[in-house]
């Protein structure tokens, strides 16, 4: 190493500052809306099913955006794209504290999704891009660990801001959480660079290389089926969480009488423990492989989503629901986004990623409004959690059924 040599991997400037766009883009822009819907549906009079249309509105702009934004990637480069999306996110979030009917809210928000989709595909392709395979997962891990950071500001930010602005407390904490999304775009576009050889580096943790790529991640071949194995996976994974982060909070004020501070203390543990989630199983991906580490996550999952769903039982079931949700929360999107780079290569890695997360966006749009009709029809969102621990443990079958890539 010579002395102009950073002594820290100018990846690592990557990781964090993708940890502060996936904060933003998922963590403020999407899941904090769990925090955020029991109060507005009471000011506004929401039926679970315009909730569930809410957040099914969000989940459609989030599709689309995946569709285009390899493209748009691939025209502007990573950092442009992700400084746009994120702007998008928080100019709609401020107007969405400023409206006045329902229907513009689901408007508003879809716009919200789009930015979010966007930011989120270009950020972790971006992390893929800038480690070696040996390294990847673990780096991917922390990045997503944004989401948990997020869930922990708005499960104790949100609750504040409501007591002290009454009925249109929620209006403050749409406004809030949109300026601080804001900053959060600048911060990334002053940082983000779109790959290691802007710098003359190598990815991090790279072998000696020939040309500018390691040899081993140099001419890779796409197994497509392995892609479209991938993808049911994803949507699995899409089609439970959703529900879980979705309606949580709303769950725990409707069907069990917490208060909304109550509500808020548990959402502040999933984030807490959630930052757990992406560094953990993202370094087992690493060691022991992707296949068997996606099958752990996902029978850890439905464990969490079918004590949420069982009634008249201890509230200890709870505690342990939110325990093993928290501990896997992020982990999935992590070891998916770094199994895409070890497929496709960095150079590739983002188009891969984005068909992935388009189909993983599939599960997003319908499990939030069929969840919502279930929840109307049988007056609790019981069923609704037992439907996605059925789904989970079928993530885990697929998973088993994985094949093993090539050093895996």
């Amino acid at each position: 190493m010579t002395s102009s040599a950073p002594r820290l991997h100018y990846g690592w400037h990557i990781v964090w500052s993708s940890t502060l766009a996936i904060f933003a883009s998922l963590g403020l822009g999407r899941f904090a809306l769990g925090m955020l819907l029991p109060a507005m549906g009471a000011a506004l009079g929401l039926s679970y099913s315009q909730m569930g249309l809410i957040s099914t509105a969000n989940f459609t702009g989030y599709l689309l955006a995946v569709l285009g934004c390899s493209l748009l990637t691939a025209r502007f480069g990573h950092r442009l794209v992700i400084f746009l999306s994120l702007t998008l996110i928080g100019t709609t979030m401020l107007l969405i504290s400023r409206t006045q009917t329902f229907w513009t809210i689901p408007l508003l928000y879809f716009f919200t999704g789009l930015g979010s989709g966007a930011a989120n595909v270009p950020t972790m392709a971006l992390v893929s891009s800038w480690f070696a395979s040996k390294k990847r997962g673990r780096a991917t891990g922390f990045a997503v660990i944004g989401s948990g950071f997020a869930i922990l500001l708005a499960g104790k930010l949100i609750p504040w801001l409501n007591a002290r602005g009454g009925a249109e407390g929620w209006r403050l904490g749409w406004l809030t959480l949109g300026i601080i999304v804001l900053v959060a775009a600048l911060v990334c576009l002053l940082v983000q660079r779109n790959s290691p050889r802007e710098l003359g580096l190598e990815p991090c943790g790279s072998e000696p290389a020939v040309g500018h790529l390691p040899l081993p991640e140099m001419d890779r071949k796409i197994d497509k089926k392995t892609v479209l194995h991938l993808g049911a996976i994803y949507f699995l994974f899409g089609a439970t969480y959703v529900v879980f982060v979705t309606f949580l909070v709303t769950s725990l004020v409707r069907d069990r009488g917490f208060s909304e501070l109550s509500a808020g203390n548990f959402w502040a543990w999933v984030g807490a423990l959630s930052l757990l989630s992406g560094p953990i199983f993202g370094t087992m991906s690493d060691r022991v492989g992707r296949r068997a580490a996606l099958a752990t996550v996902f029978s850890i999952q439905a464990l969490a989503y079918l004590l949420a769903g069982l009634q008249q039982v201890p509230e200890i079931f709870l505690y342990a629901s939110i325990g093993c949700f928290g501990v896997t929360a992020w982990a999935i999107p992590s070891i998916i986004a770094a199994m895409a780079g070890d497929l496709a290569g960095p150079q590739r890695a983002a188009r891969v990623f984005g068909f992935i997360t388009f189909i993983f966006s599939l599960g997003q749009i319908s499990a939030p409004a069929v969840a919502g009709m279930l929840a109307e029809r049988s007056g609790s969102f019981s069923s609704s959690f037992l439907l996605t621990a059925a789904l989970a443990a079928g993530g885990a079958l697929l998973a088993a059924k994985l094949p093993a890539p090539r050093g895996k």
